[in-house]
């Protein structure tokens, strides 16, 4: 392979880190509610010196940004197309002068990763950034995302592969199969902290384990006599003796049984103030107005600074080029250019990932508002939801369905009569006798009736209470009416006498 089919291939496999990478910091900001947003970006500006505050900030000037508002960004993009104009086509590598794409490859073995999301930040944000580094398609990356989302409070990915594959199915509308699942779920417990994505502790601990440590074998083989602190049976098993027992018992004194612990280290667990994303109002002929709130976020650019490094770069490399001689930098000069090539590149990748998350939610939002259009302008009736599910938005939004599904977390609408979460607005749907659309909560909302009106004598079964409901043309399986029952708190028969 010759020196520039090689520099091809690197540049080319730079560019697919840096486009996952940026999908992941997207999917990640976009699933922020507006708080954790607010200080996610604030971390952003103190990582990066290339990331600035605009000086015609208009954070203080309105609270949201609706329909009618500019983005927010005019300022920032206007930066991006000036450096877009000035770097020209240095901002690929071929530009670069040898010794200067030597030290730019190998930044990495030198100055350790450039760490893109805050130790601060949301707990789970670091096994996001470890996805942005793999070469995945965006299929597989939607799964893995879904993956660490599915991680409980130890770090561990208790859910079977069949569960998870139809939860990826019915909820972000995400074919896979259960091989696909495994195949991805132990890629993920290859990421640091060691023992996170593990199935159960014993899992956990051999992960973090060597495949020759002699404690590997007390815990693969031995695990239910390790529980219990059968030591003298497990040396007399494996012929140890007593320092290696000790040796042994201190190895896996060491593990960490709960990985997801080093990940929410410092992590507030106070219950968070509910701080609305949106505020829907009725204009002056009762159309539904949506805003987006702003909050403390201010307007952001290109350090000029920064950006004036590049330029003079350019300028003395034209400069060199049209003497017929080849640019000359010092050490320093060169890592300096580097420097300021990865903070700039990294505050251009983070301006547009804000942009797109503006209008990724607003977009989600009207798409909301257009379904629901009864329930907003007949103050906020609860009976005017219709139903609706995640395809639904996604269709209108032209966005696919796991997006909508993180732009709806965690987030807020506010209106005249109240404050809703977005999922307020989905539910699942069922077909009535007479083929009309019906929403899983008037399904609730009868089996709640229904039992409230039976003999406490003899409480209805389940069975008994899907064929009252069938009665009502409502077809609705008996494990579905035990699953609404218990989340309407509602004991079984035998329990409501």
């Amino acid at each position: 392979m010759s020196q520039r089919q090689g520099l091809q291939q690197n540049q080319q496999q730079q560019q697919v880190q840096n486009t996952s990478s940026a999908q992941v910091l997207l999917s990640t900001i976009v699933e922020m509610p507006l708080a954790d947003f607010e200080t996610r970006l604030q971390n952003e500006l103190l990582d990066n010196e290339a990331l600035e505050v605009s000086e015609h900030d208009s954070a203080d000037e309105a609270d949201f940004m609706g329909n009618e508002a500019d983005d927010g960004l005019n300022d920032s993009e206007r930066e991006n197309a000036r450096l877009e104009d000035e770097l020209g086509d240095y901002r690929t590598l071929d530009d670069v002068p040898d010794t200067l794409r030597e030290a730019y490859n190998n930044r990495g073995e030198d100055n350790g990763r450039e760490r893109q999301i805050s130790s601060e930040d949301s707990s789970y944000d670091e096994l996001y950034r470890q996805i942005g580094e793999l070469p995945l398609s965006e299929h597989e990356m939607a799964i893995m995302v879904y993956l660490v989302g599915s991680l409980d409070e130890n770090g561990f990915l208790s859910k079977d592969d069949e569960t998870l594959c139809d939860e990826l199915a019915f909820k972000e509308y995400i074919d896979t199969t259960p091989e696909e699942i495994n195949r991805l779920a132990k890629l993920l417990q290859q990421f640091e902290p060691k023992g996170i994505g593990a199935r159960n502790l014993r899992e956990c601990l051999l992960l973090q384990l060597a495949p020759d440590a002699p404690a590997r074998i007390v815990v693969d083989r031995y695990f239910d006599d390790l529980m219990h602190s059968r030591w003298p049976r497990i040396a007399t098993k494996l012929s140890l003796s007593d320092e290696d027992v000790e040796r042994i018992r201190h190895d896996i004194s060491r593990l960490n049984p709960r990985p997801g612990s080093v990940l929410s280290e410092g992590i507030n667990t106070s219950a968070p103030t509910v701080v609305p994303d949106f505020r829907v109002t009725l204009d002056s002929d009762g159309t539904p107005i949506v805003q987006q709130q702003r909050g403390q976020l201010p307007d952001l650019r290109v350090s000029p600074a920064f950006a004036e490094t590049l330029v003079m770069h350019r300028m003395a490399k034209d400069r060199a080029t049209q003497e017929g001689k080849a640019l000359q930098l010092s050490r320093s000069q060169e890592e300096a250019l580097v420097y300021a090539r990865q903070k700039v590149n990294a505050a251009q990748s983070f301006i547009e990932s804000v942009r797109r998350r503006h209008y990724t939610l607003q977009a989600v939002m009207e798409a909301i508002v257009e379904l629901q259009h009864d329930f907003f302008v007949n103050d906020d009736d609860e009976s005017q939801i219709r139903p609706m599910v995640l395809k639904d938005i996604a269709e209108r939004a032209h966005i696919d369905v796991s997006t909508v599904s993180r732009a709806i977390n965690s987030k807020y609408v506010e209106t005249d009569y109240g404050t809703y979460p977005l999922r307020h607005f989905f539910s699942t749907q069922f077909t009535s006798a007479d083929g009309e659309t019906v929403a899983a909560r008037k399904v609730k909302a009868a089996i709640q009736e229904i039992i409230a009106e039976e003999d406490k004598r003899k409480p209805l079964s389940d069975e008994a209470v899907a064929t009252l409901l069938a009665e009502r043309g409502l077809k609705v399986a008996r494990r579905t009416v035990s699953k609404y029952r218990e989340q309407l708190g509602i004991a079984k028969a035998g329990l409501r006498r």
